[in-house]
């Protein structure tokens, strides 16, 4: 028979499973929306312990937590960092607008694991707080688009940027291959002049030299973060000194360069830097579609169509369809 414990909020008491890490609110956002299977995706789950250990640190440093608290604070979130509490993290990404939930399921857990470590994971005697002491001087408001900013750069930088640099330097080695060998040259599939396929292959590089340009620019303004804003952009309840901390611990821990937004009532309202990184990627899709669509041009045949290019099969196809 499953265990449980007794937690306690603003509206009463919820039980929740004992061997659990969170509390009554992430339990209530459980039962209110169970819509999908559709669960916060772990890299903002990741990047949300970053942006908590990096308050924390901020929040210690100005003296606002004990350093005995802090320091199992940390702990908890090195922890959920290096994935090993995954499975404390239940919510479906269909919730509340500001990410309210997402965000208190991320303070419940890393309070009650610092209680834990402390010994004091028992109701009555627990010393750290989800709200006073994981999420003081922040707001779902600042930290959630943070979170998504953050969660972006490191993708970008971990799996993104390195596979376009990877294909650019496929795409240069095919270039130099095929530097000598000449073909016809098309408009509008007529026969035009000769040009090598070297050359050809040229096009495809500049295009994703050119996109990766692009997607380098729009991470930039990524780089800005809403952190510091609080509920609606006037930072009540946070200071300028939490800010400088924060990103200065943030920077330690990513060894990226994340900066204090230039308006936070923009930050907290829009996503237009996320939506101008979108717009990036997507002429990124573009150019391979269109190289996709002149390698099937260019491989069609054998026999009816122009037959310019080789591509090895990879799979049998069916029995009167090529591979």
């Amino acid at each position: 028979m499953k265990k449980y414990r007794i937690e306690r909020d603003a509206l009463g008491e919820i039980k929740v499973e004992s061997t659990n890490l969170w509390g009554s609110q992430t339990q209530r956002s459980l039962e209110n929306f169970k819509i999908s299977d559709e669960k916060m995706p772990e890299e903002i789950i990741q990047a949300f312990a970053i942006q908590k250990k990096a308050s924390a640190i901020s929040n210690i440093a100005s003296g606002n937590i004990d350093i005995s608290i802090g320091e199992k604070i940390l702990l908890a979130c090195d922890e959920i960092i290096e994935r090993k509490l995954q499975n404390q993290f239940p919510l479906s990404v269909w919730q509340t607008g500001s990410g309210t939930q997402t965000n208190m399921n991320m303070n419940e857990v890393i309070a009650f694991r610092a209680n834990q470590l402390l010994g004091k994971q028992d109701l009555q005697n627990r010393i750290v707080h989800p709200n006073d002491h994981c999420n003081m001087g922040q707001s779902s408001n600042d930290s959630f688009p943070s979170v998504i900013h953050i969660a972006i750069t490191l993708l970008s930088q971990k799996k993104l940027v390195p596979s376009i640099e990877n294909f650019i330097e496929s795409i240069k080695k095919k270039e130099k291959e095929f530097s000598e060998i000449i073909k016809i040259g098309r408009t509008h599939f007529q026969d035009a002049t000769p040009l090598t396929f070297g050359q050809e292959f040229s096009s495809f590089r500049v295009q994703f030299e050119n996109s990766l340009k692009r997607i380098k620019i729009a991470l930039n303004e990524i780089l800005y973060l809403a952190q510091g804003g609080t509920a609606v952009g006037t930072g009540l309840n946070s200071s300028e000194k939490f800010v400088v901390g924060f990103l200065k611990a943030l920077n330690e821990i990513t060894g990226h360069e994340f900066k204090k937004s230039k308006n936070y009532f923009e930050a907290l309202s829009s996503h237009d830097q996320i939506l101008n990184l979108s717009s990036s990627i997507n002429i990124l899709v573009s150019t391979c579609y269109k190289m996709c669509s002149d390698f099937r041009m260019l491989s069609s045949g054998p026999r009816s169509g122009i037959s310019e290019l080789i591509l090895p099969a990879n799979e049998p196809g069916s029995s009167i369809m090529p591979g």
